[in-house]
């Protein structure tokens, strides 16, 4: 018995003799250009298999000896890698990664093996630039990749249309999808840009609504900057800002795409990033439910209390990819698992993540079209994010969001899972108005015709405005909407016939009454849980403004476009020219808190060069 007592006591005093020259080093690694945390970074220590990798808040922590410098080398994909050194004893080492402003060379890519409720077992392997395209494929236009045509909008004479009608559009996907072409050296397919989600994708600050209404509209006008002969005109839509804690309860079904197509890093890897975002923003009161589908659909995970985040967490790590891709079948018990926990009054939403590429099962745009128009009008709404490249199926995804009542965002980095789900947590979640449509009547004695910039996929015809089985776009709690109208001025009025549609206020001979109105806008929105819609307006005075004295968020929105209009090679871009566009921008930097705007211009350089 004393043998055995012996042993114990030269094994613990063995254990706390290593224990005592070891102290651990923590600190927090963030990204230089904006101070967000980073999350599943990788720090190794050089000449060691010993390593750690951060937190989702961006905290790591290492176990290292007392009396030892050491080098460690920091790498995360997307930014630049780093070597620091620690000193003897140091406790406390922040780090701050810079953005990569180069092709990936080389990444790094970290595999997890669960060991311990508390512990994480994890191995690191560089791999070469040659490898990654096995995975991280750069984008071409000869790949499978589909967008539905974009036939630009003309100019219509006021005296023959006198009626512009379209349906609203928070949607940005294709910003940053332009974005990933112009960041792997490649100008996008021009059917990928489109322009009003460009324009949108950026953050105004217009003001909330003060009058009671879920939305407030704000109008002006300037010298167009492509066209100095013609007039810009901005119409802006603001929706209510609502705190988290006044947000209704959530019953959410992650609906993730678990095929063979989404193996690659910036695929299904990406995909629980995104959705690990968003799970830290979860309250008690809310739940998940995970579907996930591939050969077969399946529940992975029953709808569980948005305060058990482990529980989720766990879930998603266990997601591999591999097999067909049935989305129909996946669509279908998404919607049924989230009518199962149907909240009264609160935000019911299936969120759809996949690269679109539907080949198992009901799949055809109809089909799919059929499920998700009987399924909203349950209300359960679909928001649906877009990931990857090569076989990247744009215009499938973008029909689903349109038809159920939600939202498209292109996820390409965890920055946007970042500003998706943290950043406008509340706008890209809870609905705040449904079914928002725009009317614009246009004055003939100072409009001869009008050009809508972009949504020529949102265009209604006059009398759908009224028609409240017509549907329409929804707005978010905070989100903004911009369009911009290009429009030929001129001093002639001339009577014309009324179409049957509200009685028209400009086509009658000109009143004093009405003398300095541009044009009138309408806007009509219906409650989320209303079936019968409301109508407020806003009258544009005439205003001869120099772009230049624009606001500056006017100034960045006609920037936006112009660099669209560019991409595009648009029929109708003038006189634009990248020169302008970047001091436009250059002009507009000063409402950007996350860097947008500076990530802009970056942009507008690279693709002048691509032109060239």
């Amino acid at each position: 018995m004393k043998k055995y007592a012996l042993l114990l006591s030269l094994v613990l005093l063995t254990a706390y003799s290593v224990f005592a020259q070891q102290h651990l080093l923590k600190g927090r690694v963030t990204a230089s250009d904006n101070g967000n945390p980073l999350p599943h970074v990788t720090i190794r220590m050089l000449g060691s298999s010993l390593g750690t990798v951060s937190g989702n808040d961006g905290y790591y922590q290492l176990a290292l000896q007392k009396d030892t410098t050491i080098t460690l080398e920091v790498a995360f994909i997307g930014f630049q890698t780093k070597t620091i050194k620690i000193r003897k004893g140091q406790t406390k080492a922040d780090i701050t990664l810079d953005p990569s402003r180069e092709v990936l060379q080389e990444v790094v890519v970290t595999g997890y093996a669960s060991q311990h409720k508390r512990s994480t077992a994890y191995s690191c392997v560089t791999v070469t630039k040659a490898q990654l395209r096995e995975y991280y494929p750069a984008p071409r236009q000869a790949d499978t990749e589909d967008y539905s045509p974009v036939n630009e909008n003309i100019f219509h004479k006021v005296t023959d249309r006198p009626l512009s009608t379209f349906s609203v559009d928070v949607d940005r996907a294709s910003y940053s999808n332009v974005r990933r072409f112009l960041n792997s050296g490649q100008l996008p397919p021009e059917d990928a840009i489109r322009v009003e989600e460009m324009i949108n994708y950026f953050d105004y600050k217009y003001q909330n609504p003060t009058d009671g209404a879920p939305v407030a509209i704000y109008t002006d006008m300037a010298i167009c900057p492509w066209n100095k002969s013609n007039q810009l005109v901005r119409i802006a839509l603001k929706g209510k800002s609502v705190t988290t804690d006044k947000l209704p309860a959530s019953n959410l079904v992650f609906l993730i795409d678990v095929s063979g197509s989404m193996e690659s890093a910036n695929k299904l890897p990406l995909v629980k990033q995104a959705f690990k975002a968003l799970v830290q923003q979860l309250r008690p009161a809310d739940h998940v439910s995970i579907v996930v589908y591939a050969g077969a659909a399946g529940l992975v995970l029953p709808s569980t209390a948005g305060n058990e985040k482990t529980t989720i967490l766990d879930a998603l790590d266990k997601l591999e990819a591999g097999g067909s891709t049935a989305g129909g079948a996946g669509i279908q018990l998404a919607y049924r698992t989230a009518a199962e926990h149907f909240i009264k009054s609160g935000n019911n939403r299936v969120i759809l993540a996949t690269d679109g590429d539907f080949n198992v099962g009901a799949s055809s745009d109809g089909e799919l079209q059929r499920i998700i128009e009987k399924e909203k009008e349950k209300g359960i709404f679909l928001s649906v994010l877009g990931f990857g490249m090569g076989n990247y199926k744009d215009n499938k995804l973008e029909l689903l969001a349109d038809k159920g009542n939600g939202n498209y965002a292109y996820i390409d980095n965890f920055e946007e899972a970042r500003r998706t789900f943290v950043t406008e947590f509340g706008g890209t979640l809870f609905t705040i108005a449904k079914d928002v449509k725009l009317q614009i009547e246009f004055n003939p004695r100072f409009v001869s015709s009008y050009r809508l910039v972009g949504y020529e996929n949102r265009l209604l015809h006059d009398e759908d405005f009224n028609d409240d089985k017509k549907d329409a776009g929804d707005m978010g709690a905070g989100h903004t909407v911009t369009a911009l109208y290009e429009i030929v001025p001129t001093n002639k009025a001339r009577r014309i016939d009324n179409a049957p549609v509200d009685p028209l206020k400009y086509q009658e001979y000109i009143t004093r009454n009405n003398k300095e109105e541009v044009l009138t806008v309408k806007l009509r929105y219906k409650q989320p849980d209303s079936n019968k819609s409301q109508l407020i307006s806003q009258i544009l005075p005439l205003n001869r403004q120099q772009i230049q004295q624009a606001p500056a968020d006017f100034r960045m929105a006609a920037a936006v476009a112009s660099f669209g209009m560019l991409l595009r090679n648009s029929a109708f871009k003038g006189d634009a020219s990248f020169d302008e566009v970047l001091a436009l921008a250059t002009q507009s930097k000063e409402n950007d808190p996350e860097g947008y705007r500076s990530e802009f211009i970056q942009l507008v350089k690279k693709a002048a060069l691509l032109k060239k």
